[in-house]
């Protein structure tokens, strides 16, 4: 397995709290606490109410542009709170990427940094989620971003999702899911807005109830099955049926092989998790539900 990528450039809190100084200074005598450096990012908390979120590596950087320029968008048709940016950074001397300032939003990720996962209430998380897609997945203008590897044709990540499978054993049901996808018509309709990266680490859970959903980073255009791989990822099996029901309602369209081509995504996702996962439980943990879950169909 594969670990966590690099950082290109020391985030601590210090970091942080210099970058307050120089472009926010009403912000500087806030309490600075770093929560996260994950994948993409450093998170600190800035006093109660903000919370910083800084790329910690090149390949990040633009992850935070997109946030900033579409979420305000976005978010007034979506049902679940969302991070968006309230104040934006700029590049310094001593930190290269652009960087922003967004809401604190309570509650804990369904699968928080230790791999402990939180209790939910299935059928409020099946219509949370459903209604929170049905919201979002509506037709993106014609200069939406895009991505290489989300959103787009099964067709088109067969050497990456083949990669990561060969990284690992019994992944028979995942490749078979994949096959399944990958031969299934594509998605025959425009592209619609998608939050590209929808995984129970990036689902705010406070008392049992989804109450915000977060890391708009991979937000992009293309085929919903991307986002409803979560069915698999975040959705108990009982409630799924309450899911596609709660989402059927929002979309103008359905298609019939969306379930295939979004249970291909689901076992493309597994096979992320599990094949970068080697110093991060969180992932772990995520790629093994989600394998599990796939396997007891």
């Amino acid at each position: 397995m594969s670990r966590t990528p690099a950082s290109d450039v020391e985030i601590t809190a210090d970091t942080v709290r210099r970058l307050l100084r120089e472009q926010h200074p009403d912000l500087a005598h806030e309490p600075v606490t770093v929560l996260a450096n994950g994948w993409d990012n450093v998170i600190a908390r800035v006093g109660d109410d903000l919370l910083a979120r800084l790329p910690r590596r090149e390949q990040a950087a633009k992850l935070v542009l997109a946030e900033q320029a579409w979420l305000p968008q976005l978010a007034p048709r979506l049902p679940l709170a969302v991070p968006v940016p309230v104040r934006t950074g700029v590049p310094t001397s001593f930190y290269p990427y652009s960087w922003s300032l967004t809401p604190w939003l309570p509650g804990r990720p369904v699968v928080s940094g230790d791999g402990t996962s939180a209790e939910i209430d299935p059928g409020g998380t099946a219509l949370a989620l459903g209604a929170f897609l049905g919201a979002l997945h509506h037709p993106a203008p014609p200069h939406a971003p895009t991505h290489r590897t989300r959103g787009v044709p099964l067709l088109d990540r067969r050497e990456l999702d083949d990669h990561n499978a060969s990284l690992l054993s019994d992944t028979g049901h995942l490749i078979e899911a994949l096959e399944a996808g990958r031969s299934a018509k594509p998605w025959p309709h425009e592209p619609v807005w998608l939050h590209g990266d929808l995984h129970p680490a990036n689902v705010l859970v406070r008392e049992g109830r989804i109450g915000a959903v977060i890391d708009f980073g991979d937000v992009t255009a293309g085929d919903p099955a991307t986002d409803l791989a979560v069915a698999w990822m975040l959705v108990p099996a009982p409630a799924r049926d309450v899911f596609w029901d709660q989402y059927a309602r929002a979309v103008p369209f359905l298609d019939e092989t969306r379930v295939i081509r979004a249970r291909a995504w689901a076992a493309a996702f597994a096979l992320v998790f599990l094949a970068n996962s080697a110093d991060n439980p969180q992932m772990a943990a995520i790629g093994r539900a989600t394998s599990g879950a796939l396997r007891s169909e």
